[in-house]
């Protein structure tokens, strides 16, 4: 039976069925958010009377975990060429002391601290991909001792104690909003406005890849999953952006998410050095048949893991107010549980940025849903291990079939 004659939508000869079934990775991660928002928001409305969607708790869910949304950009590309990094935590430590030295201790402008700590955790990239990608050191180990040479390196500067506090200048890159152009502050107009346009560019990106791929014979998904998905992903993006408009605006590390997230939405998927990544981690041996230089690829992974460390490691001082000798600590685990709930593959060669956001959502709401209810800290690490261990089967399962 067809799907013409079984009264299954299909386009390009695939049915709605086919399609869900063969997008189960990206769409059970998407469908896994929506469930748990609403469970929250429902459980901790009965049991405690809270408002879950409140704009302040939205809020809070973006400064609280946009380290983990950060890294893991950074992190998919490492585990899509076939490798790990171990280290991140040990390096925001490291880097968000060493702007703590330069900017309390030194005097030194924001201006001139962001980029030189970005430049340090360049360096620090380099120099572990350097192992990795040319004495084919494997990265597990080239990362555990990176993480044991950061973390030491963090204590010897900070001396064992806490550096702070920050100007408002540096403050502002974890804590700080962006202002309404347009006066009114509540709702602030400039956040509704720039939420609008990104929604409608949203769907029109969607809607323009859909019409690149026609052209090139791709198998397009059906029309009406494509509507129903860009809706829903539409009325979701507007919805947070009023409730931030109602509260005190755009985040500016909201921002920054959203620029790097399109950045690297980009360049996974519509440049060469993007495309040839996945092609690394998918077949090593064939990407270099192919011509392909894998060695730099895997290099450059490393580099820019380490200037995405570092950035979160200055947004995190910022947050703190102050640079500590934990911080960072078991962040690593954090990021990479994000990108597998996301749906990297542990073999290489499989994942997108945005199934990486997605994960890196999902543990962000369940700790902040569990928090609220007043869950311990031993029992959130169970039930977050839990859902790792499930979203590594599922993957299993999906090579399986």
């Amino acid at each position: 039976m067809t799907a013409e004659t079984s009264g299954t939508p299909a386009v390009g000869g695939k049915s709605l069925g086919a399609h869900i079934g063969g997008h189960l990775r990206e769409n059970g991660m998407l469908m896994a958010l929506v469930a748990i928002v609403a469970f929250f928001t429902v459980v901790v409305r009965v049991a405690d009377n809270v408002d879950f969607l409140s704009a302040q708790n939205i809020t809070n869910l973006f400064l609280q975990n946009s380290y983990v949304i950060i890294m893991a950009l950074g992190m998919l590309l490492v585990i899509v060429a076939g490798h790990i990094d171990l280290s991140v935590g040990s390096v925001v430590g490291l880097t968000g002391s060493i702007a703590a030295v330069l900017t309390v201790k030194l005097g030194w402008p924001a201006l001139a601290v962001v980029p030189t700590v970005l430049l340090t955790g360049l360096l620090f990239g380099a120099a572990q991909g350097y192992w990795v990608a040319f004495w084919r050191v494997p990265s597990f180990i080239v990362t555990l001792s990176g993480m044991l040479v950061f973390r030491g390196l963090t204590r010897w500067i900070l001396n064992g104690q806490n550096i702070g506090p920050f100007p408002k200048s540096f403050q502002s890159l974890s804590t700080g909003f962006i202002p309404d152009a347009f006066g009114i502050n509540q709702p602030n107009i400039t956040a509704i406005v720039l939420v609008a346009l990104s929604a409608a560019l949203m769907v029109w990106l969607g809607w323009r890849a859909r019409a690149r791929g026609a052209e090139f014979g791709i198998v397009q998904e059906p029309l009406g999953v494509f509507w129903a998905r860009s809706l829903i992903i539409s009325a979701a993006v507007i919805f947070v952006g009023y409730k931030l408009a109602s509260f005190r605006g755009l985040p500016n590390v909201l921002i920054i998410l959203a620029v790097l997230t399109s950045v690297f939405v980009f360049f996974t998927e519509n440049m060469t050095p993007g495309r040839r990544i996945y092609a690394l981690g998918g077949n090593e041996k064939a990407a270099k048949l192919s011509g392909i230089k894998t060695n730099w690829l895997v290099f450059f992974t490393f580099c820019n893991m380490g200037v995405l460390a570092a950035l979160a490691g200055m947004i995190v001082a910022a947050r703190l107010n102050s640079a500590t000798p934990g911080a960072g600590t078991g962040f690593e685990l954090d990021v990479i549980a994000a990108v597998f709930i996301g749906g990297a593959s542990m073999s290489g060669g499989v994942g997108k940025i945005l199934g990486a956001v997605v994960g890196a959502l999902i543990l962000g709401v369940m700790n902040n849903g569990m928090s609220i209810m007043g869950i311990g800290i031993d029992y959130q690490q169970v039930i977050k291990g839990l859902v790792l261990l499930l979203a590594v089967i599922f993957d299993v399962y999906n090579k399986s079939r």
